[in-house]
Parts: structure tokens; C-alpha cells; sequence
């Protein structure tokens, strides 16, 4: 049973782990890709797919709450099965549109029964997971904000990108739930998922056939910056929606930077003056749950 004075794993017995996890990883990835983001919001997600008096709006607003299922649709989507051809829809709505609604409803719901199960084994990390998940919400919600307010970016392709900026954390926290001597030890499972979801999720995000423009755009998103930030690519929205996200708590997981350090980026007046405005957006965003 976990204790809270299991003591933490050596940096000998980490490496270890970090590779048995990275051999399953490697193995899955050949294959089809699902794993829980939050039992709850897979819950609410299933019972709206399954209503069939759910509107197309209806759905794409709980659909995009789950970096996993849009992830799926986009990939479906974008696919030479449904007549595919030039630059790739980054728009759920569009990849809905494209595969039309009860084709995506279906899609959907599939990935929403599978995670609903494999959640069962995420209970360890439940919080963990709800945490990250809130924060992936929030970037989201303020990376629209940004993008629209400051950029010509199209605020919808930036909201993408928050959405699925962190889900090599979800992919790494459900096989950390593999192994029981992880399971003993939740502060080093924090400590492992801040190391290394960063280079898993990329793995992962070209596992899932996502445009390669924006896998770098989430690229290194916890690595602070040396220069200011232009707001001229999408990699800059999502690096200050992250920040104000709460981001920063996952550079100093990263020995990045000091427990003190506080990103110029907070208080840049270029990005202060929404501050209100990305609040209430994060808040409308996550309340709904």
C-alpha cells in the first residue's frame, strides 16, 4: 500500500525505469494510441456523444476538451480515406464537417469507452492527471486569447496547440500506473513526467499524424526563453499561455530554473493587459466541469 515515506528511487533505479517505460512506449506507439486524460471529463464526454440529441456544436465543444479524441479526429480527418489533400485541417470543427457528423460521433465516443476503462488504472494518479489536465485546459483558453488579441495567428490552430501541448504527460502518468514501485513513489512520478512528457509527447503527436508546424510549436514549452518573446509564431502564444497557465511550476521541476524565478513574461504589459480576459476565458473553459 503507498505510503507517504516511501523513499524516493535512486538516480540508477530512474534510468532503469525510464527505459523499461521508454521500451513500452516504443511498442505502442507502433500501434492504435489511447490513453485516459480525466475520468470525469471522459464521462461527461461519452454522455454527450451518446445523447442523440446532441447538436454538431454540442459535441465539438466537449470533443475539444480532450487533447486525445481531437488529436484522433484530426488524424481521421486529415487522412486520404476522406479525400485529404493540401494543408491539414488543425480545426475540430472542420474535421467533423469533413467527416461528417455521425462518422465523428462514433469515432469519438470509441476513444471516450476505451479511455472510461483505462482510467480505472489512472486512480494512483488521479490528481496528478486532474491537475495537468486543468492546466492544459487554461493554456488552451488563453492561447486563443493571445493569438487573437496579438497576432494574426488563427486563434483556433493556437487553442490546438494548448489543447495537446502537454499530452505526453497524460501518456507517460497511465504507464507509470504500471509499475508498482511508481505507484509507491507519486512525487517521483511528478518529478519523471516533468523530465520527460516534453520529448515523449513529441514522439507521440507524430505518432498521431499531427502537422509537424505544430509539434514544433510545442516544442521545448517548458525551456525558458533567452530572448523576448516576438508573439510572431504560434511556439510564442503557446509559450506565454503556458507561463500564464501556470507553467512555470513545471520549469522549476525541470531544475531549470530557481524556486524565486519569475518569467519576464508575467509581467510584460503586452500580455498583463489580458491578463483579465485570459482569466475569465481559462475559468469558462474549465467550469463547465
Amino acid at each position: 500500500m503507498p505510503t507517504p515515506f516511501t523513499p524516493p528511487k535512486t538516480a540508477a533505479e530512474l534510468r532503469g525505469e525510464r527505459f523499461a517505460m521508454l521500451e513500452d512506449i516504443a511498442r505502442e506507439l507502433g500501434g492504435e494510441v489511447t490513453f485516459p486524460i480525466c475520468f470525469d471529463a471522459a464521462i461527461r464526454i461519452g454522455r454527450v456523444l451518446r445523447n442523440e440529441a446532441s447538436s454538431i456544436q454540442s459535441v465539438v465543444h466537449e470533443v475539444q476538451r480532450d487533447p486525445l479524441i481531437t488529436a484522433k479526429l484530426l488524424r481521421m480527418a486529415n487522412s486520404a480515406a476522406y479525400g485529404a489533400s493540401g494543408k491539414p485541417l488543425l480545426d475540430v470543427g472542420q474535421a467533423v464537417a469533413r467527416l461528417g457528423f455521425a462518422t465523428a460521433r462514433s469515432a469519438a465516443l470509441a476513444c471516450a469507452m476505451q479511455q472510461m476503462v483505462r482510467s480505472r488504472e489512472l486512480v494512483a494518479f488521479d490528481a496528478l492527471a486532474r491537475g495537468y489536465w486543468v492546466h492544459t485546459l487554461k493554456a488552451a483558453a488563453m492561447a486563443r486569447v493571445l493569438a487573437r488579441r496579438l497576432t494574426r495567428i488563427d486563434p483556433e490552430v493556437a487553442m490546438l496547440g494548448g489543447l495537446i501541448h502537454d499530452l505526453g504527460a497524460f501518456y507517460m502518468l497511465e504507464r507509470a500506473a504500471r509499475y508498482p514501485e511508481l505507484v509507491e513513489r507519486p512525487s517521483t512520478v511528478q518529478y519523471l513526467v516533468a523530465q520527460w512528457h516534453d520529448s515523449v509527447g513529441m514522439v507521440l503527436l507524430d505518432a498521431l499524424g499531427l502537422p509537424e508546424e505544430l509539434i514544433e510549436a510545442v516544442r521545448d514549452n517548458d525551456t525558458p526563453r533567452t530572448q523576448p518573446v516576438t508573439m510572431r509564431t504560434l511556439s510564442d502564444v503557446l509559450y506565454v499561455a503556458n507561463l500564464f497557465a501556470g507553467g512555470v511550476d513545471e520549469m522549476r521541476m525541470l531544475d531549470l530554473v530557481e524556486d524565486d524565478y519569475t518569467p519576464p513574461e508575467l509581467t510584460d504589459e503586452r500580455f498583463t493587459a489580458l491578463q483579465q480576459e485570459m482569466d475569465e476565458a481559462a475559468d469558462e473553459f474549465v467550469s463547465h466541469w
